[in-house]
């Protein structure tokens, strides 16, 4: 990083910290155009150079102290050669610098490491251990769905469970079904995309394809899961705000012996008829409190796309805010 400054010292002295960057990789702490010193610099009011095998911290005492224990998170993370980008510098500003890897979930066959990216992921994911049931809550680009994939695929790589089961309703969908091209699951495909997105980001290509033609994981619309027992399977439920109450009983009725469930959904986007409720929202009122099963709630702080989403995010809650403050 040159000598460029975000911030005026004016008027204080500045203080100055040095940390060590030896064995860390440059590129991966400075980022794509310096991009994580950048923001490193433009979110704690410091000036930030970087040479030889040491970074430099320039700013008011009290400014380069928090900058300080977010800069050794960077390090630490170039340093396991883990990816760094500047919303994860964001992430680490945002929480004092003590975000939680928590849970790591190793994948061999892709070789890909997937972690949490903050505290209240790293719960989610601890939940998603220690629980048969976990109902998982919160906006969009949380992730909500890929973690609990990961967990799912996890799980099924070390033989906790003989197979993996991804359900959503097809709410958008309704009589227009009938209306599309191709077979029933070439209508109901487009809306099972995501999970067919989040496991191919986990999977080689041609164990996922052998696994859905041997059906060990299987993707399929909600109402596919009548009448069935699911045991020794790791069944996801995706966008449950959009399951009735009916349907949610009928998916939680379906497991069976050595199975776990994790129901994921955001309350702010029901699309279902306004005389129906949906089912995510009844099952905090009725499974509160029953052990073995976890109610988990996501934030706008755990949002891990662009970063406009999180704003995007609070600006929809104040809207509903004073809705309800109208009503």
């Amino acid at each position: 990083m040159g000598d460029g400054t975000l911030a005026s010292l004016a008027g204080a002295d500045p203080s100055t910290q040095r940390l060590s960057t030896e064995g860390v990789d440059l590129l991966t702490l400075a980022g794509v155009a310096d991009a994580n010193l950048v923001e490193l610099q433009k979110l704690l009011s410091v000036r930030v150079t970087l040479r030889g095998d040491a970074m430099a911290l320039t700013g008011t005492a009290d400014a380069v102290e928090k900058a300080v224990v977010v800069a050794q998170k960077m390090i630490e993370a170039a340093r396991q050669q883990r990816t760094l980008e500047p919303d994860d510098v964001l992430r680490m500003s945002m929480e004092g610098g003590t975000a939680s890897t928590g849970t790591r979930i190793v994948l061999p066959g892709v070789r890909k490491i997937i972690q949490p990216k903050t505290a209240g992921q790293a719960v989610y994911l601890q939940a998603i251990a220690d629980n048969d049931i976990v109902v998982g809550i919160g906006p969009a680009g949380t992730g909500k769905t890929y973690l609990a994939v990961a967990a799912a695929v996890d799980a099924l790589s070390r033989k906790r469970v003989k197979r993996i089961v991804l359900a959503r309703p097809a709410v958008e969908a309704g009589e227009s079904l009938g209306f599309l091209p191709g077979d029933m699951q070439a209508k109901v495909d487009p809306y099972l995309r995501p999970l067919y997105d989040a496991l191919e980001d986990m999977m080689p290509p041609e164990k996922v394809q052998k696994c859905l033609e041997t059906r060990v994981i299987e993707i399929a619309p909600l109402a596919y899961m009548r009448g069935r027992t699911l045991a020794d399977a790791f069944v996801i439920l995706d966008e449950a705000q959009n399951a009735t109450t009916a349907q949610m009983k009928m998916f939680l009725t379906r497991l069976g012996v050595n199975s776990r469930a994790v129901i994921t959904g955001d309350k702010t986007q029901v699309d279902l008829p306004k005389r129906e409720e949906s089912g995510l929202i009844q099952v905090e009122r009725v499974l509160l409190g029953i052990e073995g099963i976890a109610f988990h709630y996501l934030t706008e702080t755990d949002v891990i796309r662009h970063r406009l989403v999180r704003e995007i995010v609070k600006a929809y809650e104040r809207e509903h805010a004073r809705e309800a403050e109208r009503a």
